[in-house]
């Protein structure tokens, strides 16, 4: 049953909403676009204006033979008003797209009201509405009482505020002659790579983090952390042994070098079956950056590491997508809500609006009964969908856009020019979809 003349309701002006209202319009369909600023504000915002920038004017690299100008490009090959927007707003940055933030906002709003089928609605929406094609694109700050209706509808154990994430980096740049696999007592397979630190190693790395510079929270994200969760340095602030004794213990794991128990031990777990990323297990952190790289480069093997993810503590409203989701971003239980932006399980501003640009297309899909087709997974886009749909439910995390989470190459490829194959592969693969897309525009 085709419902093109159907109204869709996007709930959010922010990059993802914009974008998936943008991508309907383009196609005809008629669109209410519910955005509660100026009316109300979250405690981030503070421009009346859509697609408000709030944390950096930078958009990152946008170079094709990284992940996130890869992802650029083929949005900006999929006719994506945030991209556009932003070619056009912006200023000099070497090899990164950063805009002027205020004339990239004014810009996606004046070209989204010179559309004669959007509805602009100011004010506040507190719940999901019951009927019709619904996009939720709400980001990382839903307010409260539009997040007790996600709530309901996704069930409450789903729906997470805060992010307590540990850094995950490239498997090829972990030492192996400083690591070894093992699980603790020898229990199944060796799925964890061990790195061990001596007293004199472990101690002059609890001092670096103790003494560390953390990243100032917003008055809005003062934490109060569980237990289990508490950032590394937190920890480590309790007393020199505490990380030996907490997420560094090194009991059951016996150094085949040396033959004994090390004094701490810091483990990295698989986030894919391939081994292209291994997380830092136990240690989100609210250190910088460039701490991060600093300090947990002491950590023996990872003298050279390469971080495809750095930890954090922050809130963040998100769902357990691979739980929630379908690949078209649906609701399982309710094929007519879409869910786009942060909210999905997407770090970054150029990951949310790359959601709301699939979102949109598939909303568009569905309103003319045509098949819902998500993007493919050697595709930035689809790798994406991918991380979403795949990932372990049980511990998911959201994650920006990295190499790590495409299919790897065919064959033994220098890493200086990987970048580049993946996205000639991730763009032949984008031209044929486009084409199955075209059908059933």
């Amino acid at each position: 049953m085709t419902l093109q003349n159907e109204v869709v309701t996007v709930i959010g002006g922010g990059l993802a909403g914009c974008e998936a209202a943008w991508q309907l319009l383009r196609r005809d369909h008629r669109v209410r676009l519910c955005e509660m600023k100026p009316l109300g504000f979250s405690p981030a915002h503070k421009s009346p204006l859509l697609a408000e920038l709030v944390c950096s004017n930078s958009l990152r690299s946008n170079t094709p033979d990284n992940a996130v100008g890869l992802l650029k490009e083929e949005m900006r090959r999929l006719d994506s008003l945030i991209m556009a927007a932003a070619d056009a707003t912006a200023v000099p940055a070497g090899k990164a797209l950063a805009v002027d933030r205020t004339a990239f906002s004014r810009l996606v709003e004046e070209r989204l009201a010179a559309q004669p089928n959007l509805e602009l609605i100011r004010g506040e929406v507190t719940e999901i509405p019951a009927e019709g094609i619904v996009i939720c694109a709400t980001g990382p700050l839903t307010s409260d009482p539009l997040a007790r209706s996600i709530g309901t509808l996704t069930g409450g154990e789903y729906l997470y505020f805060y992010d307590a994430i540990s850094p995950i980096v490239e498997g090829e740049s972990i030492d192996p002659e400083r690591v070894f696999a093992a699980s603790r007592y020898g229990h199944g397979e060796a799925d964890y790579l061990n790195c061990p630190m001596d007293r004199e190693t472990y101690e002059r790395f609890w001092q670096a983090l103790t003494e560390a510079q953390e990243v100032p929270l917003h008055s809005f994200e003062a934490l109060k952390c569980f237990e289990g969760c508490l950032p590394v340095e937190v920890i480590a602030r309790r007393g020199i042994e505490t990380l030996s004794h907490g997420p560094m213990k090194p009991v059951g794991l016996t150094d085949p070098r040396t033959g004994r128990q090390p004094h701490a031990v810091v483990q990295l777990r698989r986030e894919d079956k391939a081994g292209v990323l291994y997380n830092i297990v136990g240690f989100q952190t609210k250190l910088t950056w460039p701490e991060q790289r600093r300090i947990f480069r002491m950590i023996p093997g990872l003298e050279q590491a390469a971080f495809a993810r750095y930890g954090s503590v922050h809130r963040n409203t998100f769902l357990n997508a691979p739980a929630l989701l379908t690949a078209a971003l649906q609701l399982r239980s309710r094929p007519d809500l879409f869910f786009a932006g942060q909210i999905t399980g997407v770090e970054g501003y150029v990951e949310s609006a790359a959601m709301g640009l699939l979102a949109g297309v598939n909303a568009s899909r569905l309103c003319r009964g045509r098949e819902l087709l998500p993007p493919p997974p050697a595709t930035a886009l689809g790798a994406l969908v991918g991380h979403i749909q795949h990932a372990d439910r049980k511990s998911f995390q959201p994650m920006n856009v990295t190499f790590g989470l495409f299919p790897p190459l065919a064959g033994r490829i220098r890493k200086k020019d990987r970048g580049l194959q993946y996205a000639h592969r991730a763009l032949e693969l984008l031209a044929a979809w486009q084409e199955r897309l075209a059908e059933g525009d």
